[in-house]
């Protein structure tokens, strides 16, 4: 039976966005609304968020050439195409080799409750905030936007993508906080319980790596099996500070 997996997977947060300054310091303020005017996908990175993708870059492109990422799949979210960019410019992969945008790797989408803190949810839409506590992130779908279900179907098709063009391959997947822990769902075939718990746990820091390998006895045709979570060695080896900020427009935290 021939490899049904890539050979190696990293799956890499963005780097620190506009939007997770803006929602920090919302937060600190504790006001209703995240101040940012784009739309969630123009969110761009910070000048911080670019100093954490080049770093990163910079341990990829110390691999030898036969251990770096080979194909490059990437949210067409700004910030998420302006990280795998400046991996790539500091040397983490082939310059030639295009960036594949693919929308479900997009990030969750929140419709009406956008860009709300946890304050804003409880008073300008408390319908929401009772049935987001009675049914769980994990199921709770706002109106216009996604539960954690929905994104975890569209990335079940996505690594179908992934197995059926990408087997016995190196790929690096750029996207976001939600996305990685979603990920992380599917491959390590966990319940609602296990990867909340994860959820609620140390937030997933901008630009960290979570890095899967292929495992021949790992199931029938083999299967990836996790073996780092949550790594930011790149960007403390650079003395470049590790942020953990949640995306701005996640409504609420827990």
């Amino acid at each position: 039976m021939g490899l049904r997996w890539p050979e190696r997977l990293w799956v890499v947060r963005h780097g620190q966005s506009a939007g997770n300054v803006a929602r920090e310091a919302a937060y600190e303020a504790d006001l209703p609304r995240i101040a940012l005017a784009e739309r969630d996908v123009d969110v761009p990175l910070s000048t911080h968020g670019e100093r954490q993708a080049q770093a990163l870059g910079h341990w990829f492109a110390a691999m030898p050439a036969e251990d770096r990422p080979e194909s490059v799949l990437v949210s067409p979210y700004l910030r998420a195409t302006a990280t795998a960019a400046l991996i790539r410019d500091a040397g983490g992969f082939d310059r030639h080799e295009p960036l594949c945008l693919d929308e479900r790797l997009r990030e969750k989408e929140f419709g009406i409750i956008d860009g709300l803190t946890t304050r804003g949810l409880a008073e300008l839409m408390p319908e929401q905030a009772a049935l987001r506590k009675s049914l769980g992130k994990f199921y709770h779908r706002p109106p216009g936007g996604e539960s954690w279900c929905d994104v975890i179907l569209r990335l079940r098709s996505l690594l179908d993508t992934v197995a059926l063009h990408y087997a016995g391959r190196r790929v690096l997947i750029v996207a976001h906080q939600v996305v990685v822990l979603c990920l992380r769902y599917i491959l390590e075939k966990m319940d609602e319980a296990a990867v909340l718990a994860i959820d609620r746990g140390e937030q997933l820091a901008n630009c960290s790596v979570t890095e899967y390998r292929h495992d021949p006895a790992a199931g029938p045709g083999g299967g990836l099996v996790l073996e780092r979570y949550n790594f930011v060695a790149p960007m403390e080896r650079e003395a470049v500070e590790v942020t953990r900020g949640r995306d701005a427009h996640v409504a609420a935290r827990g």
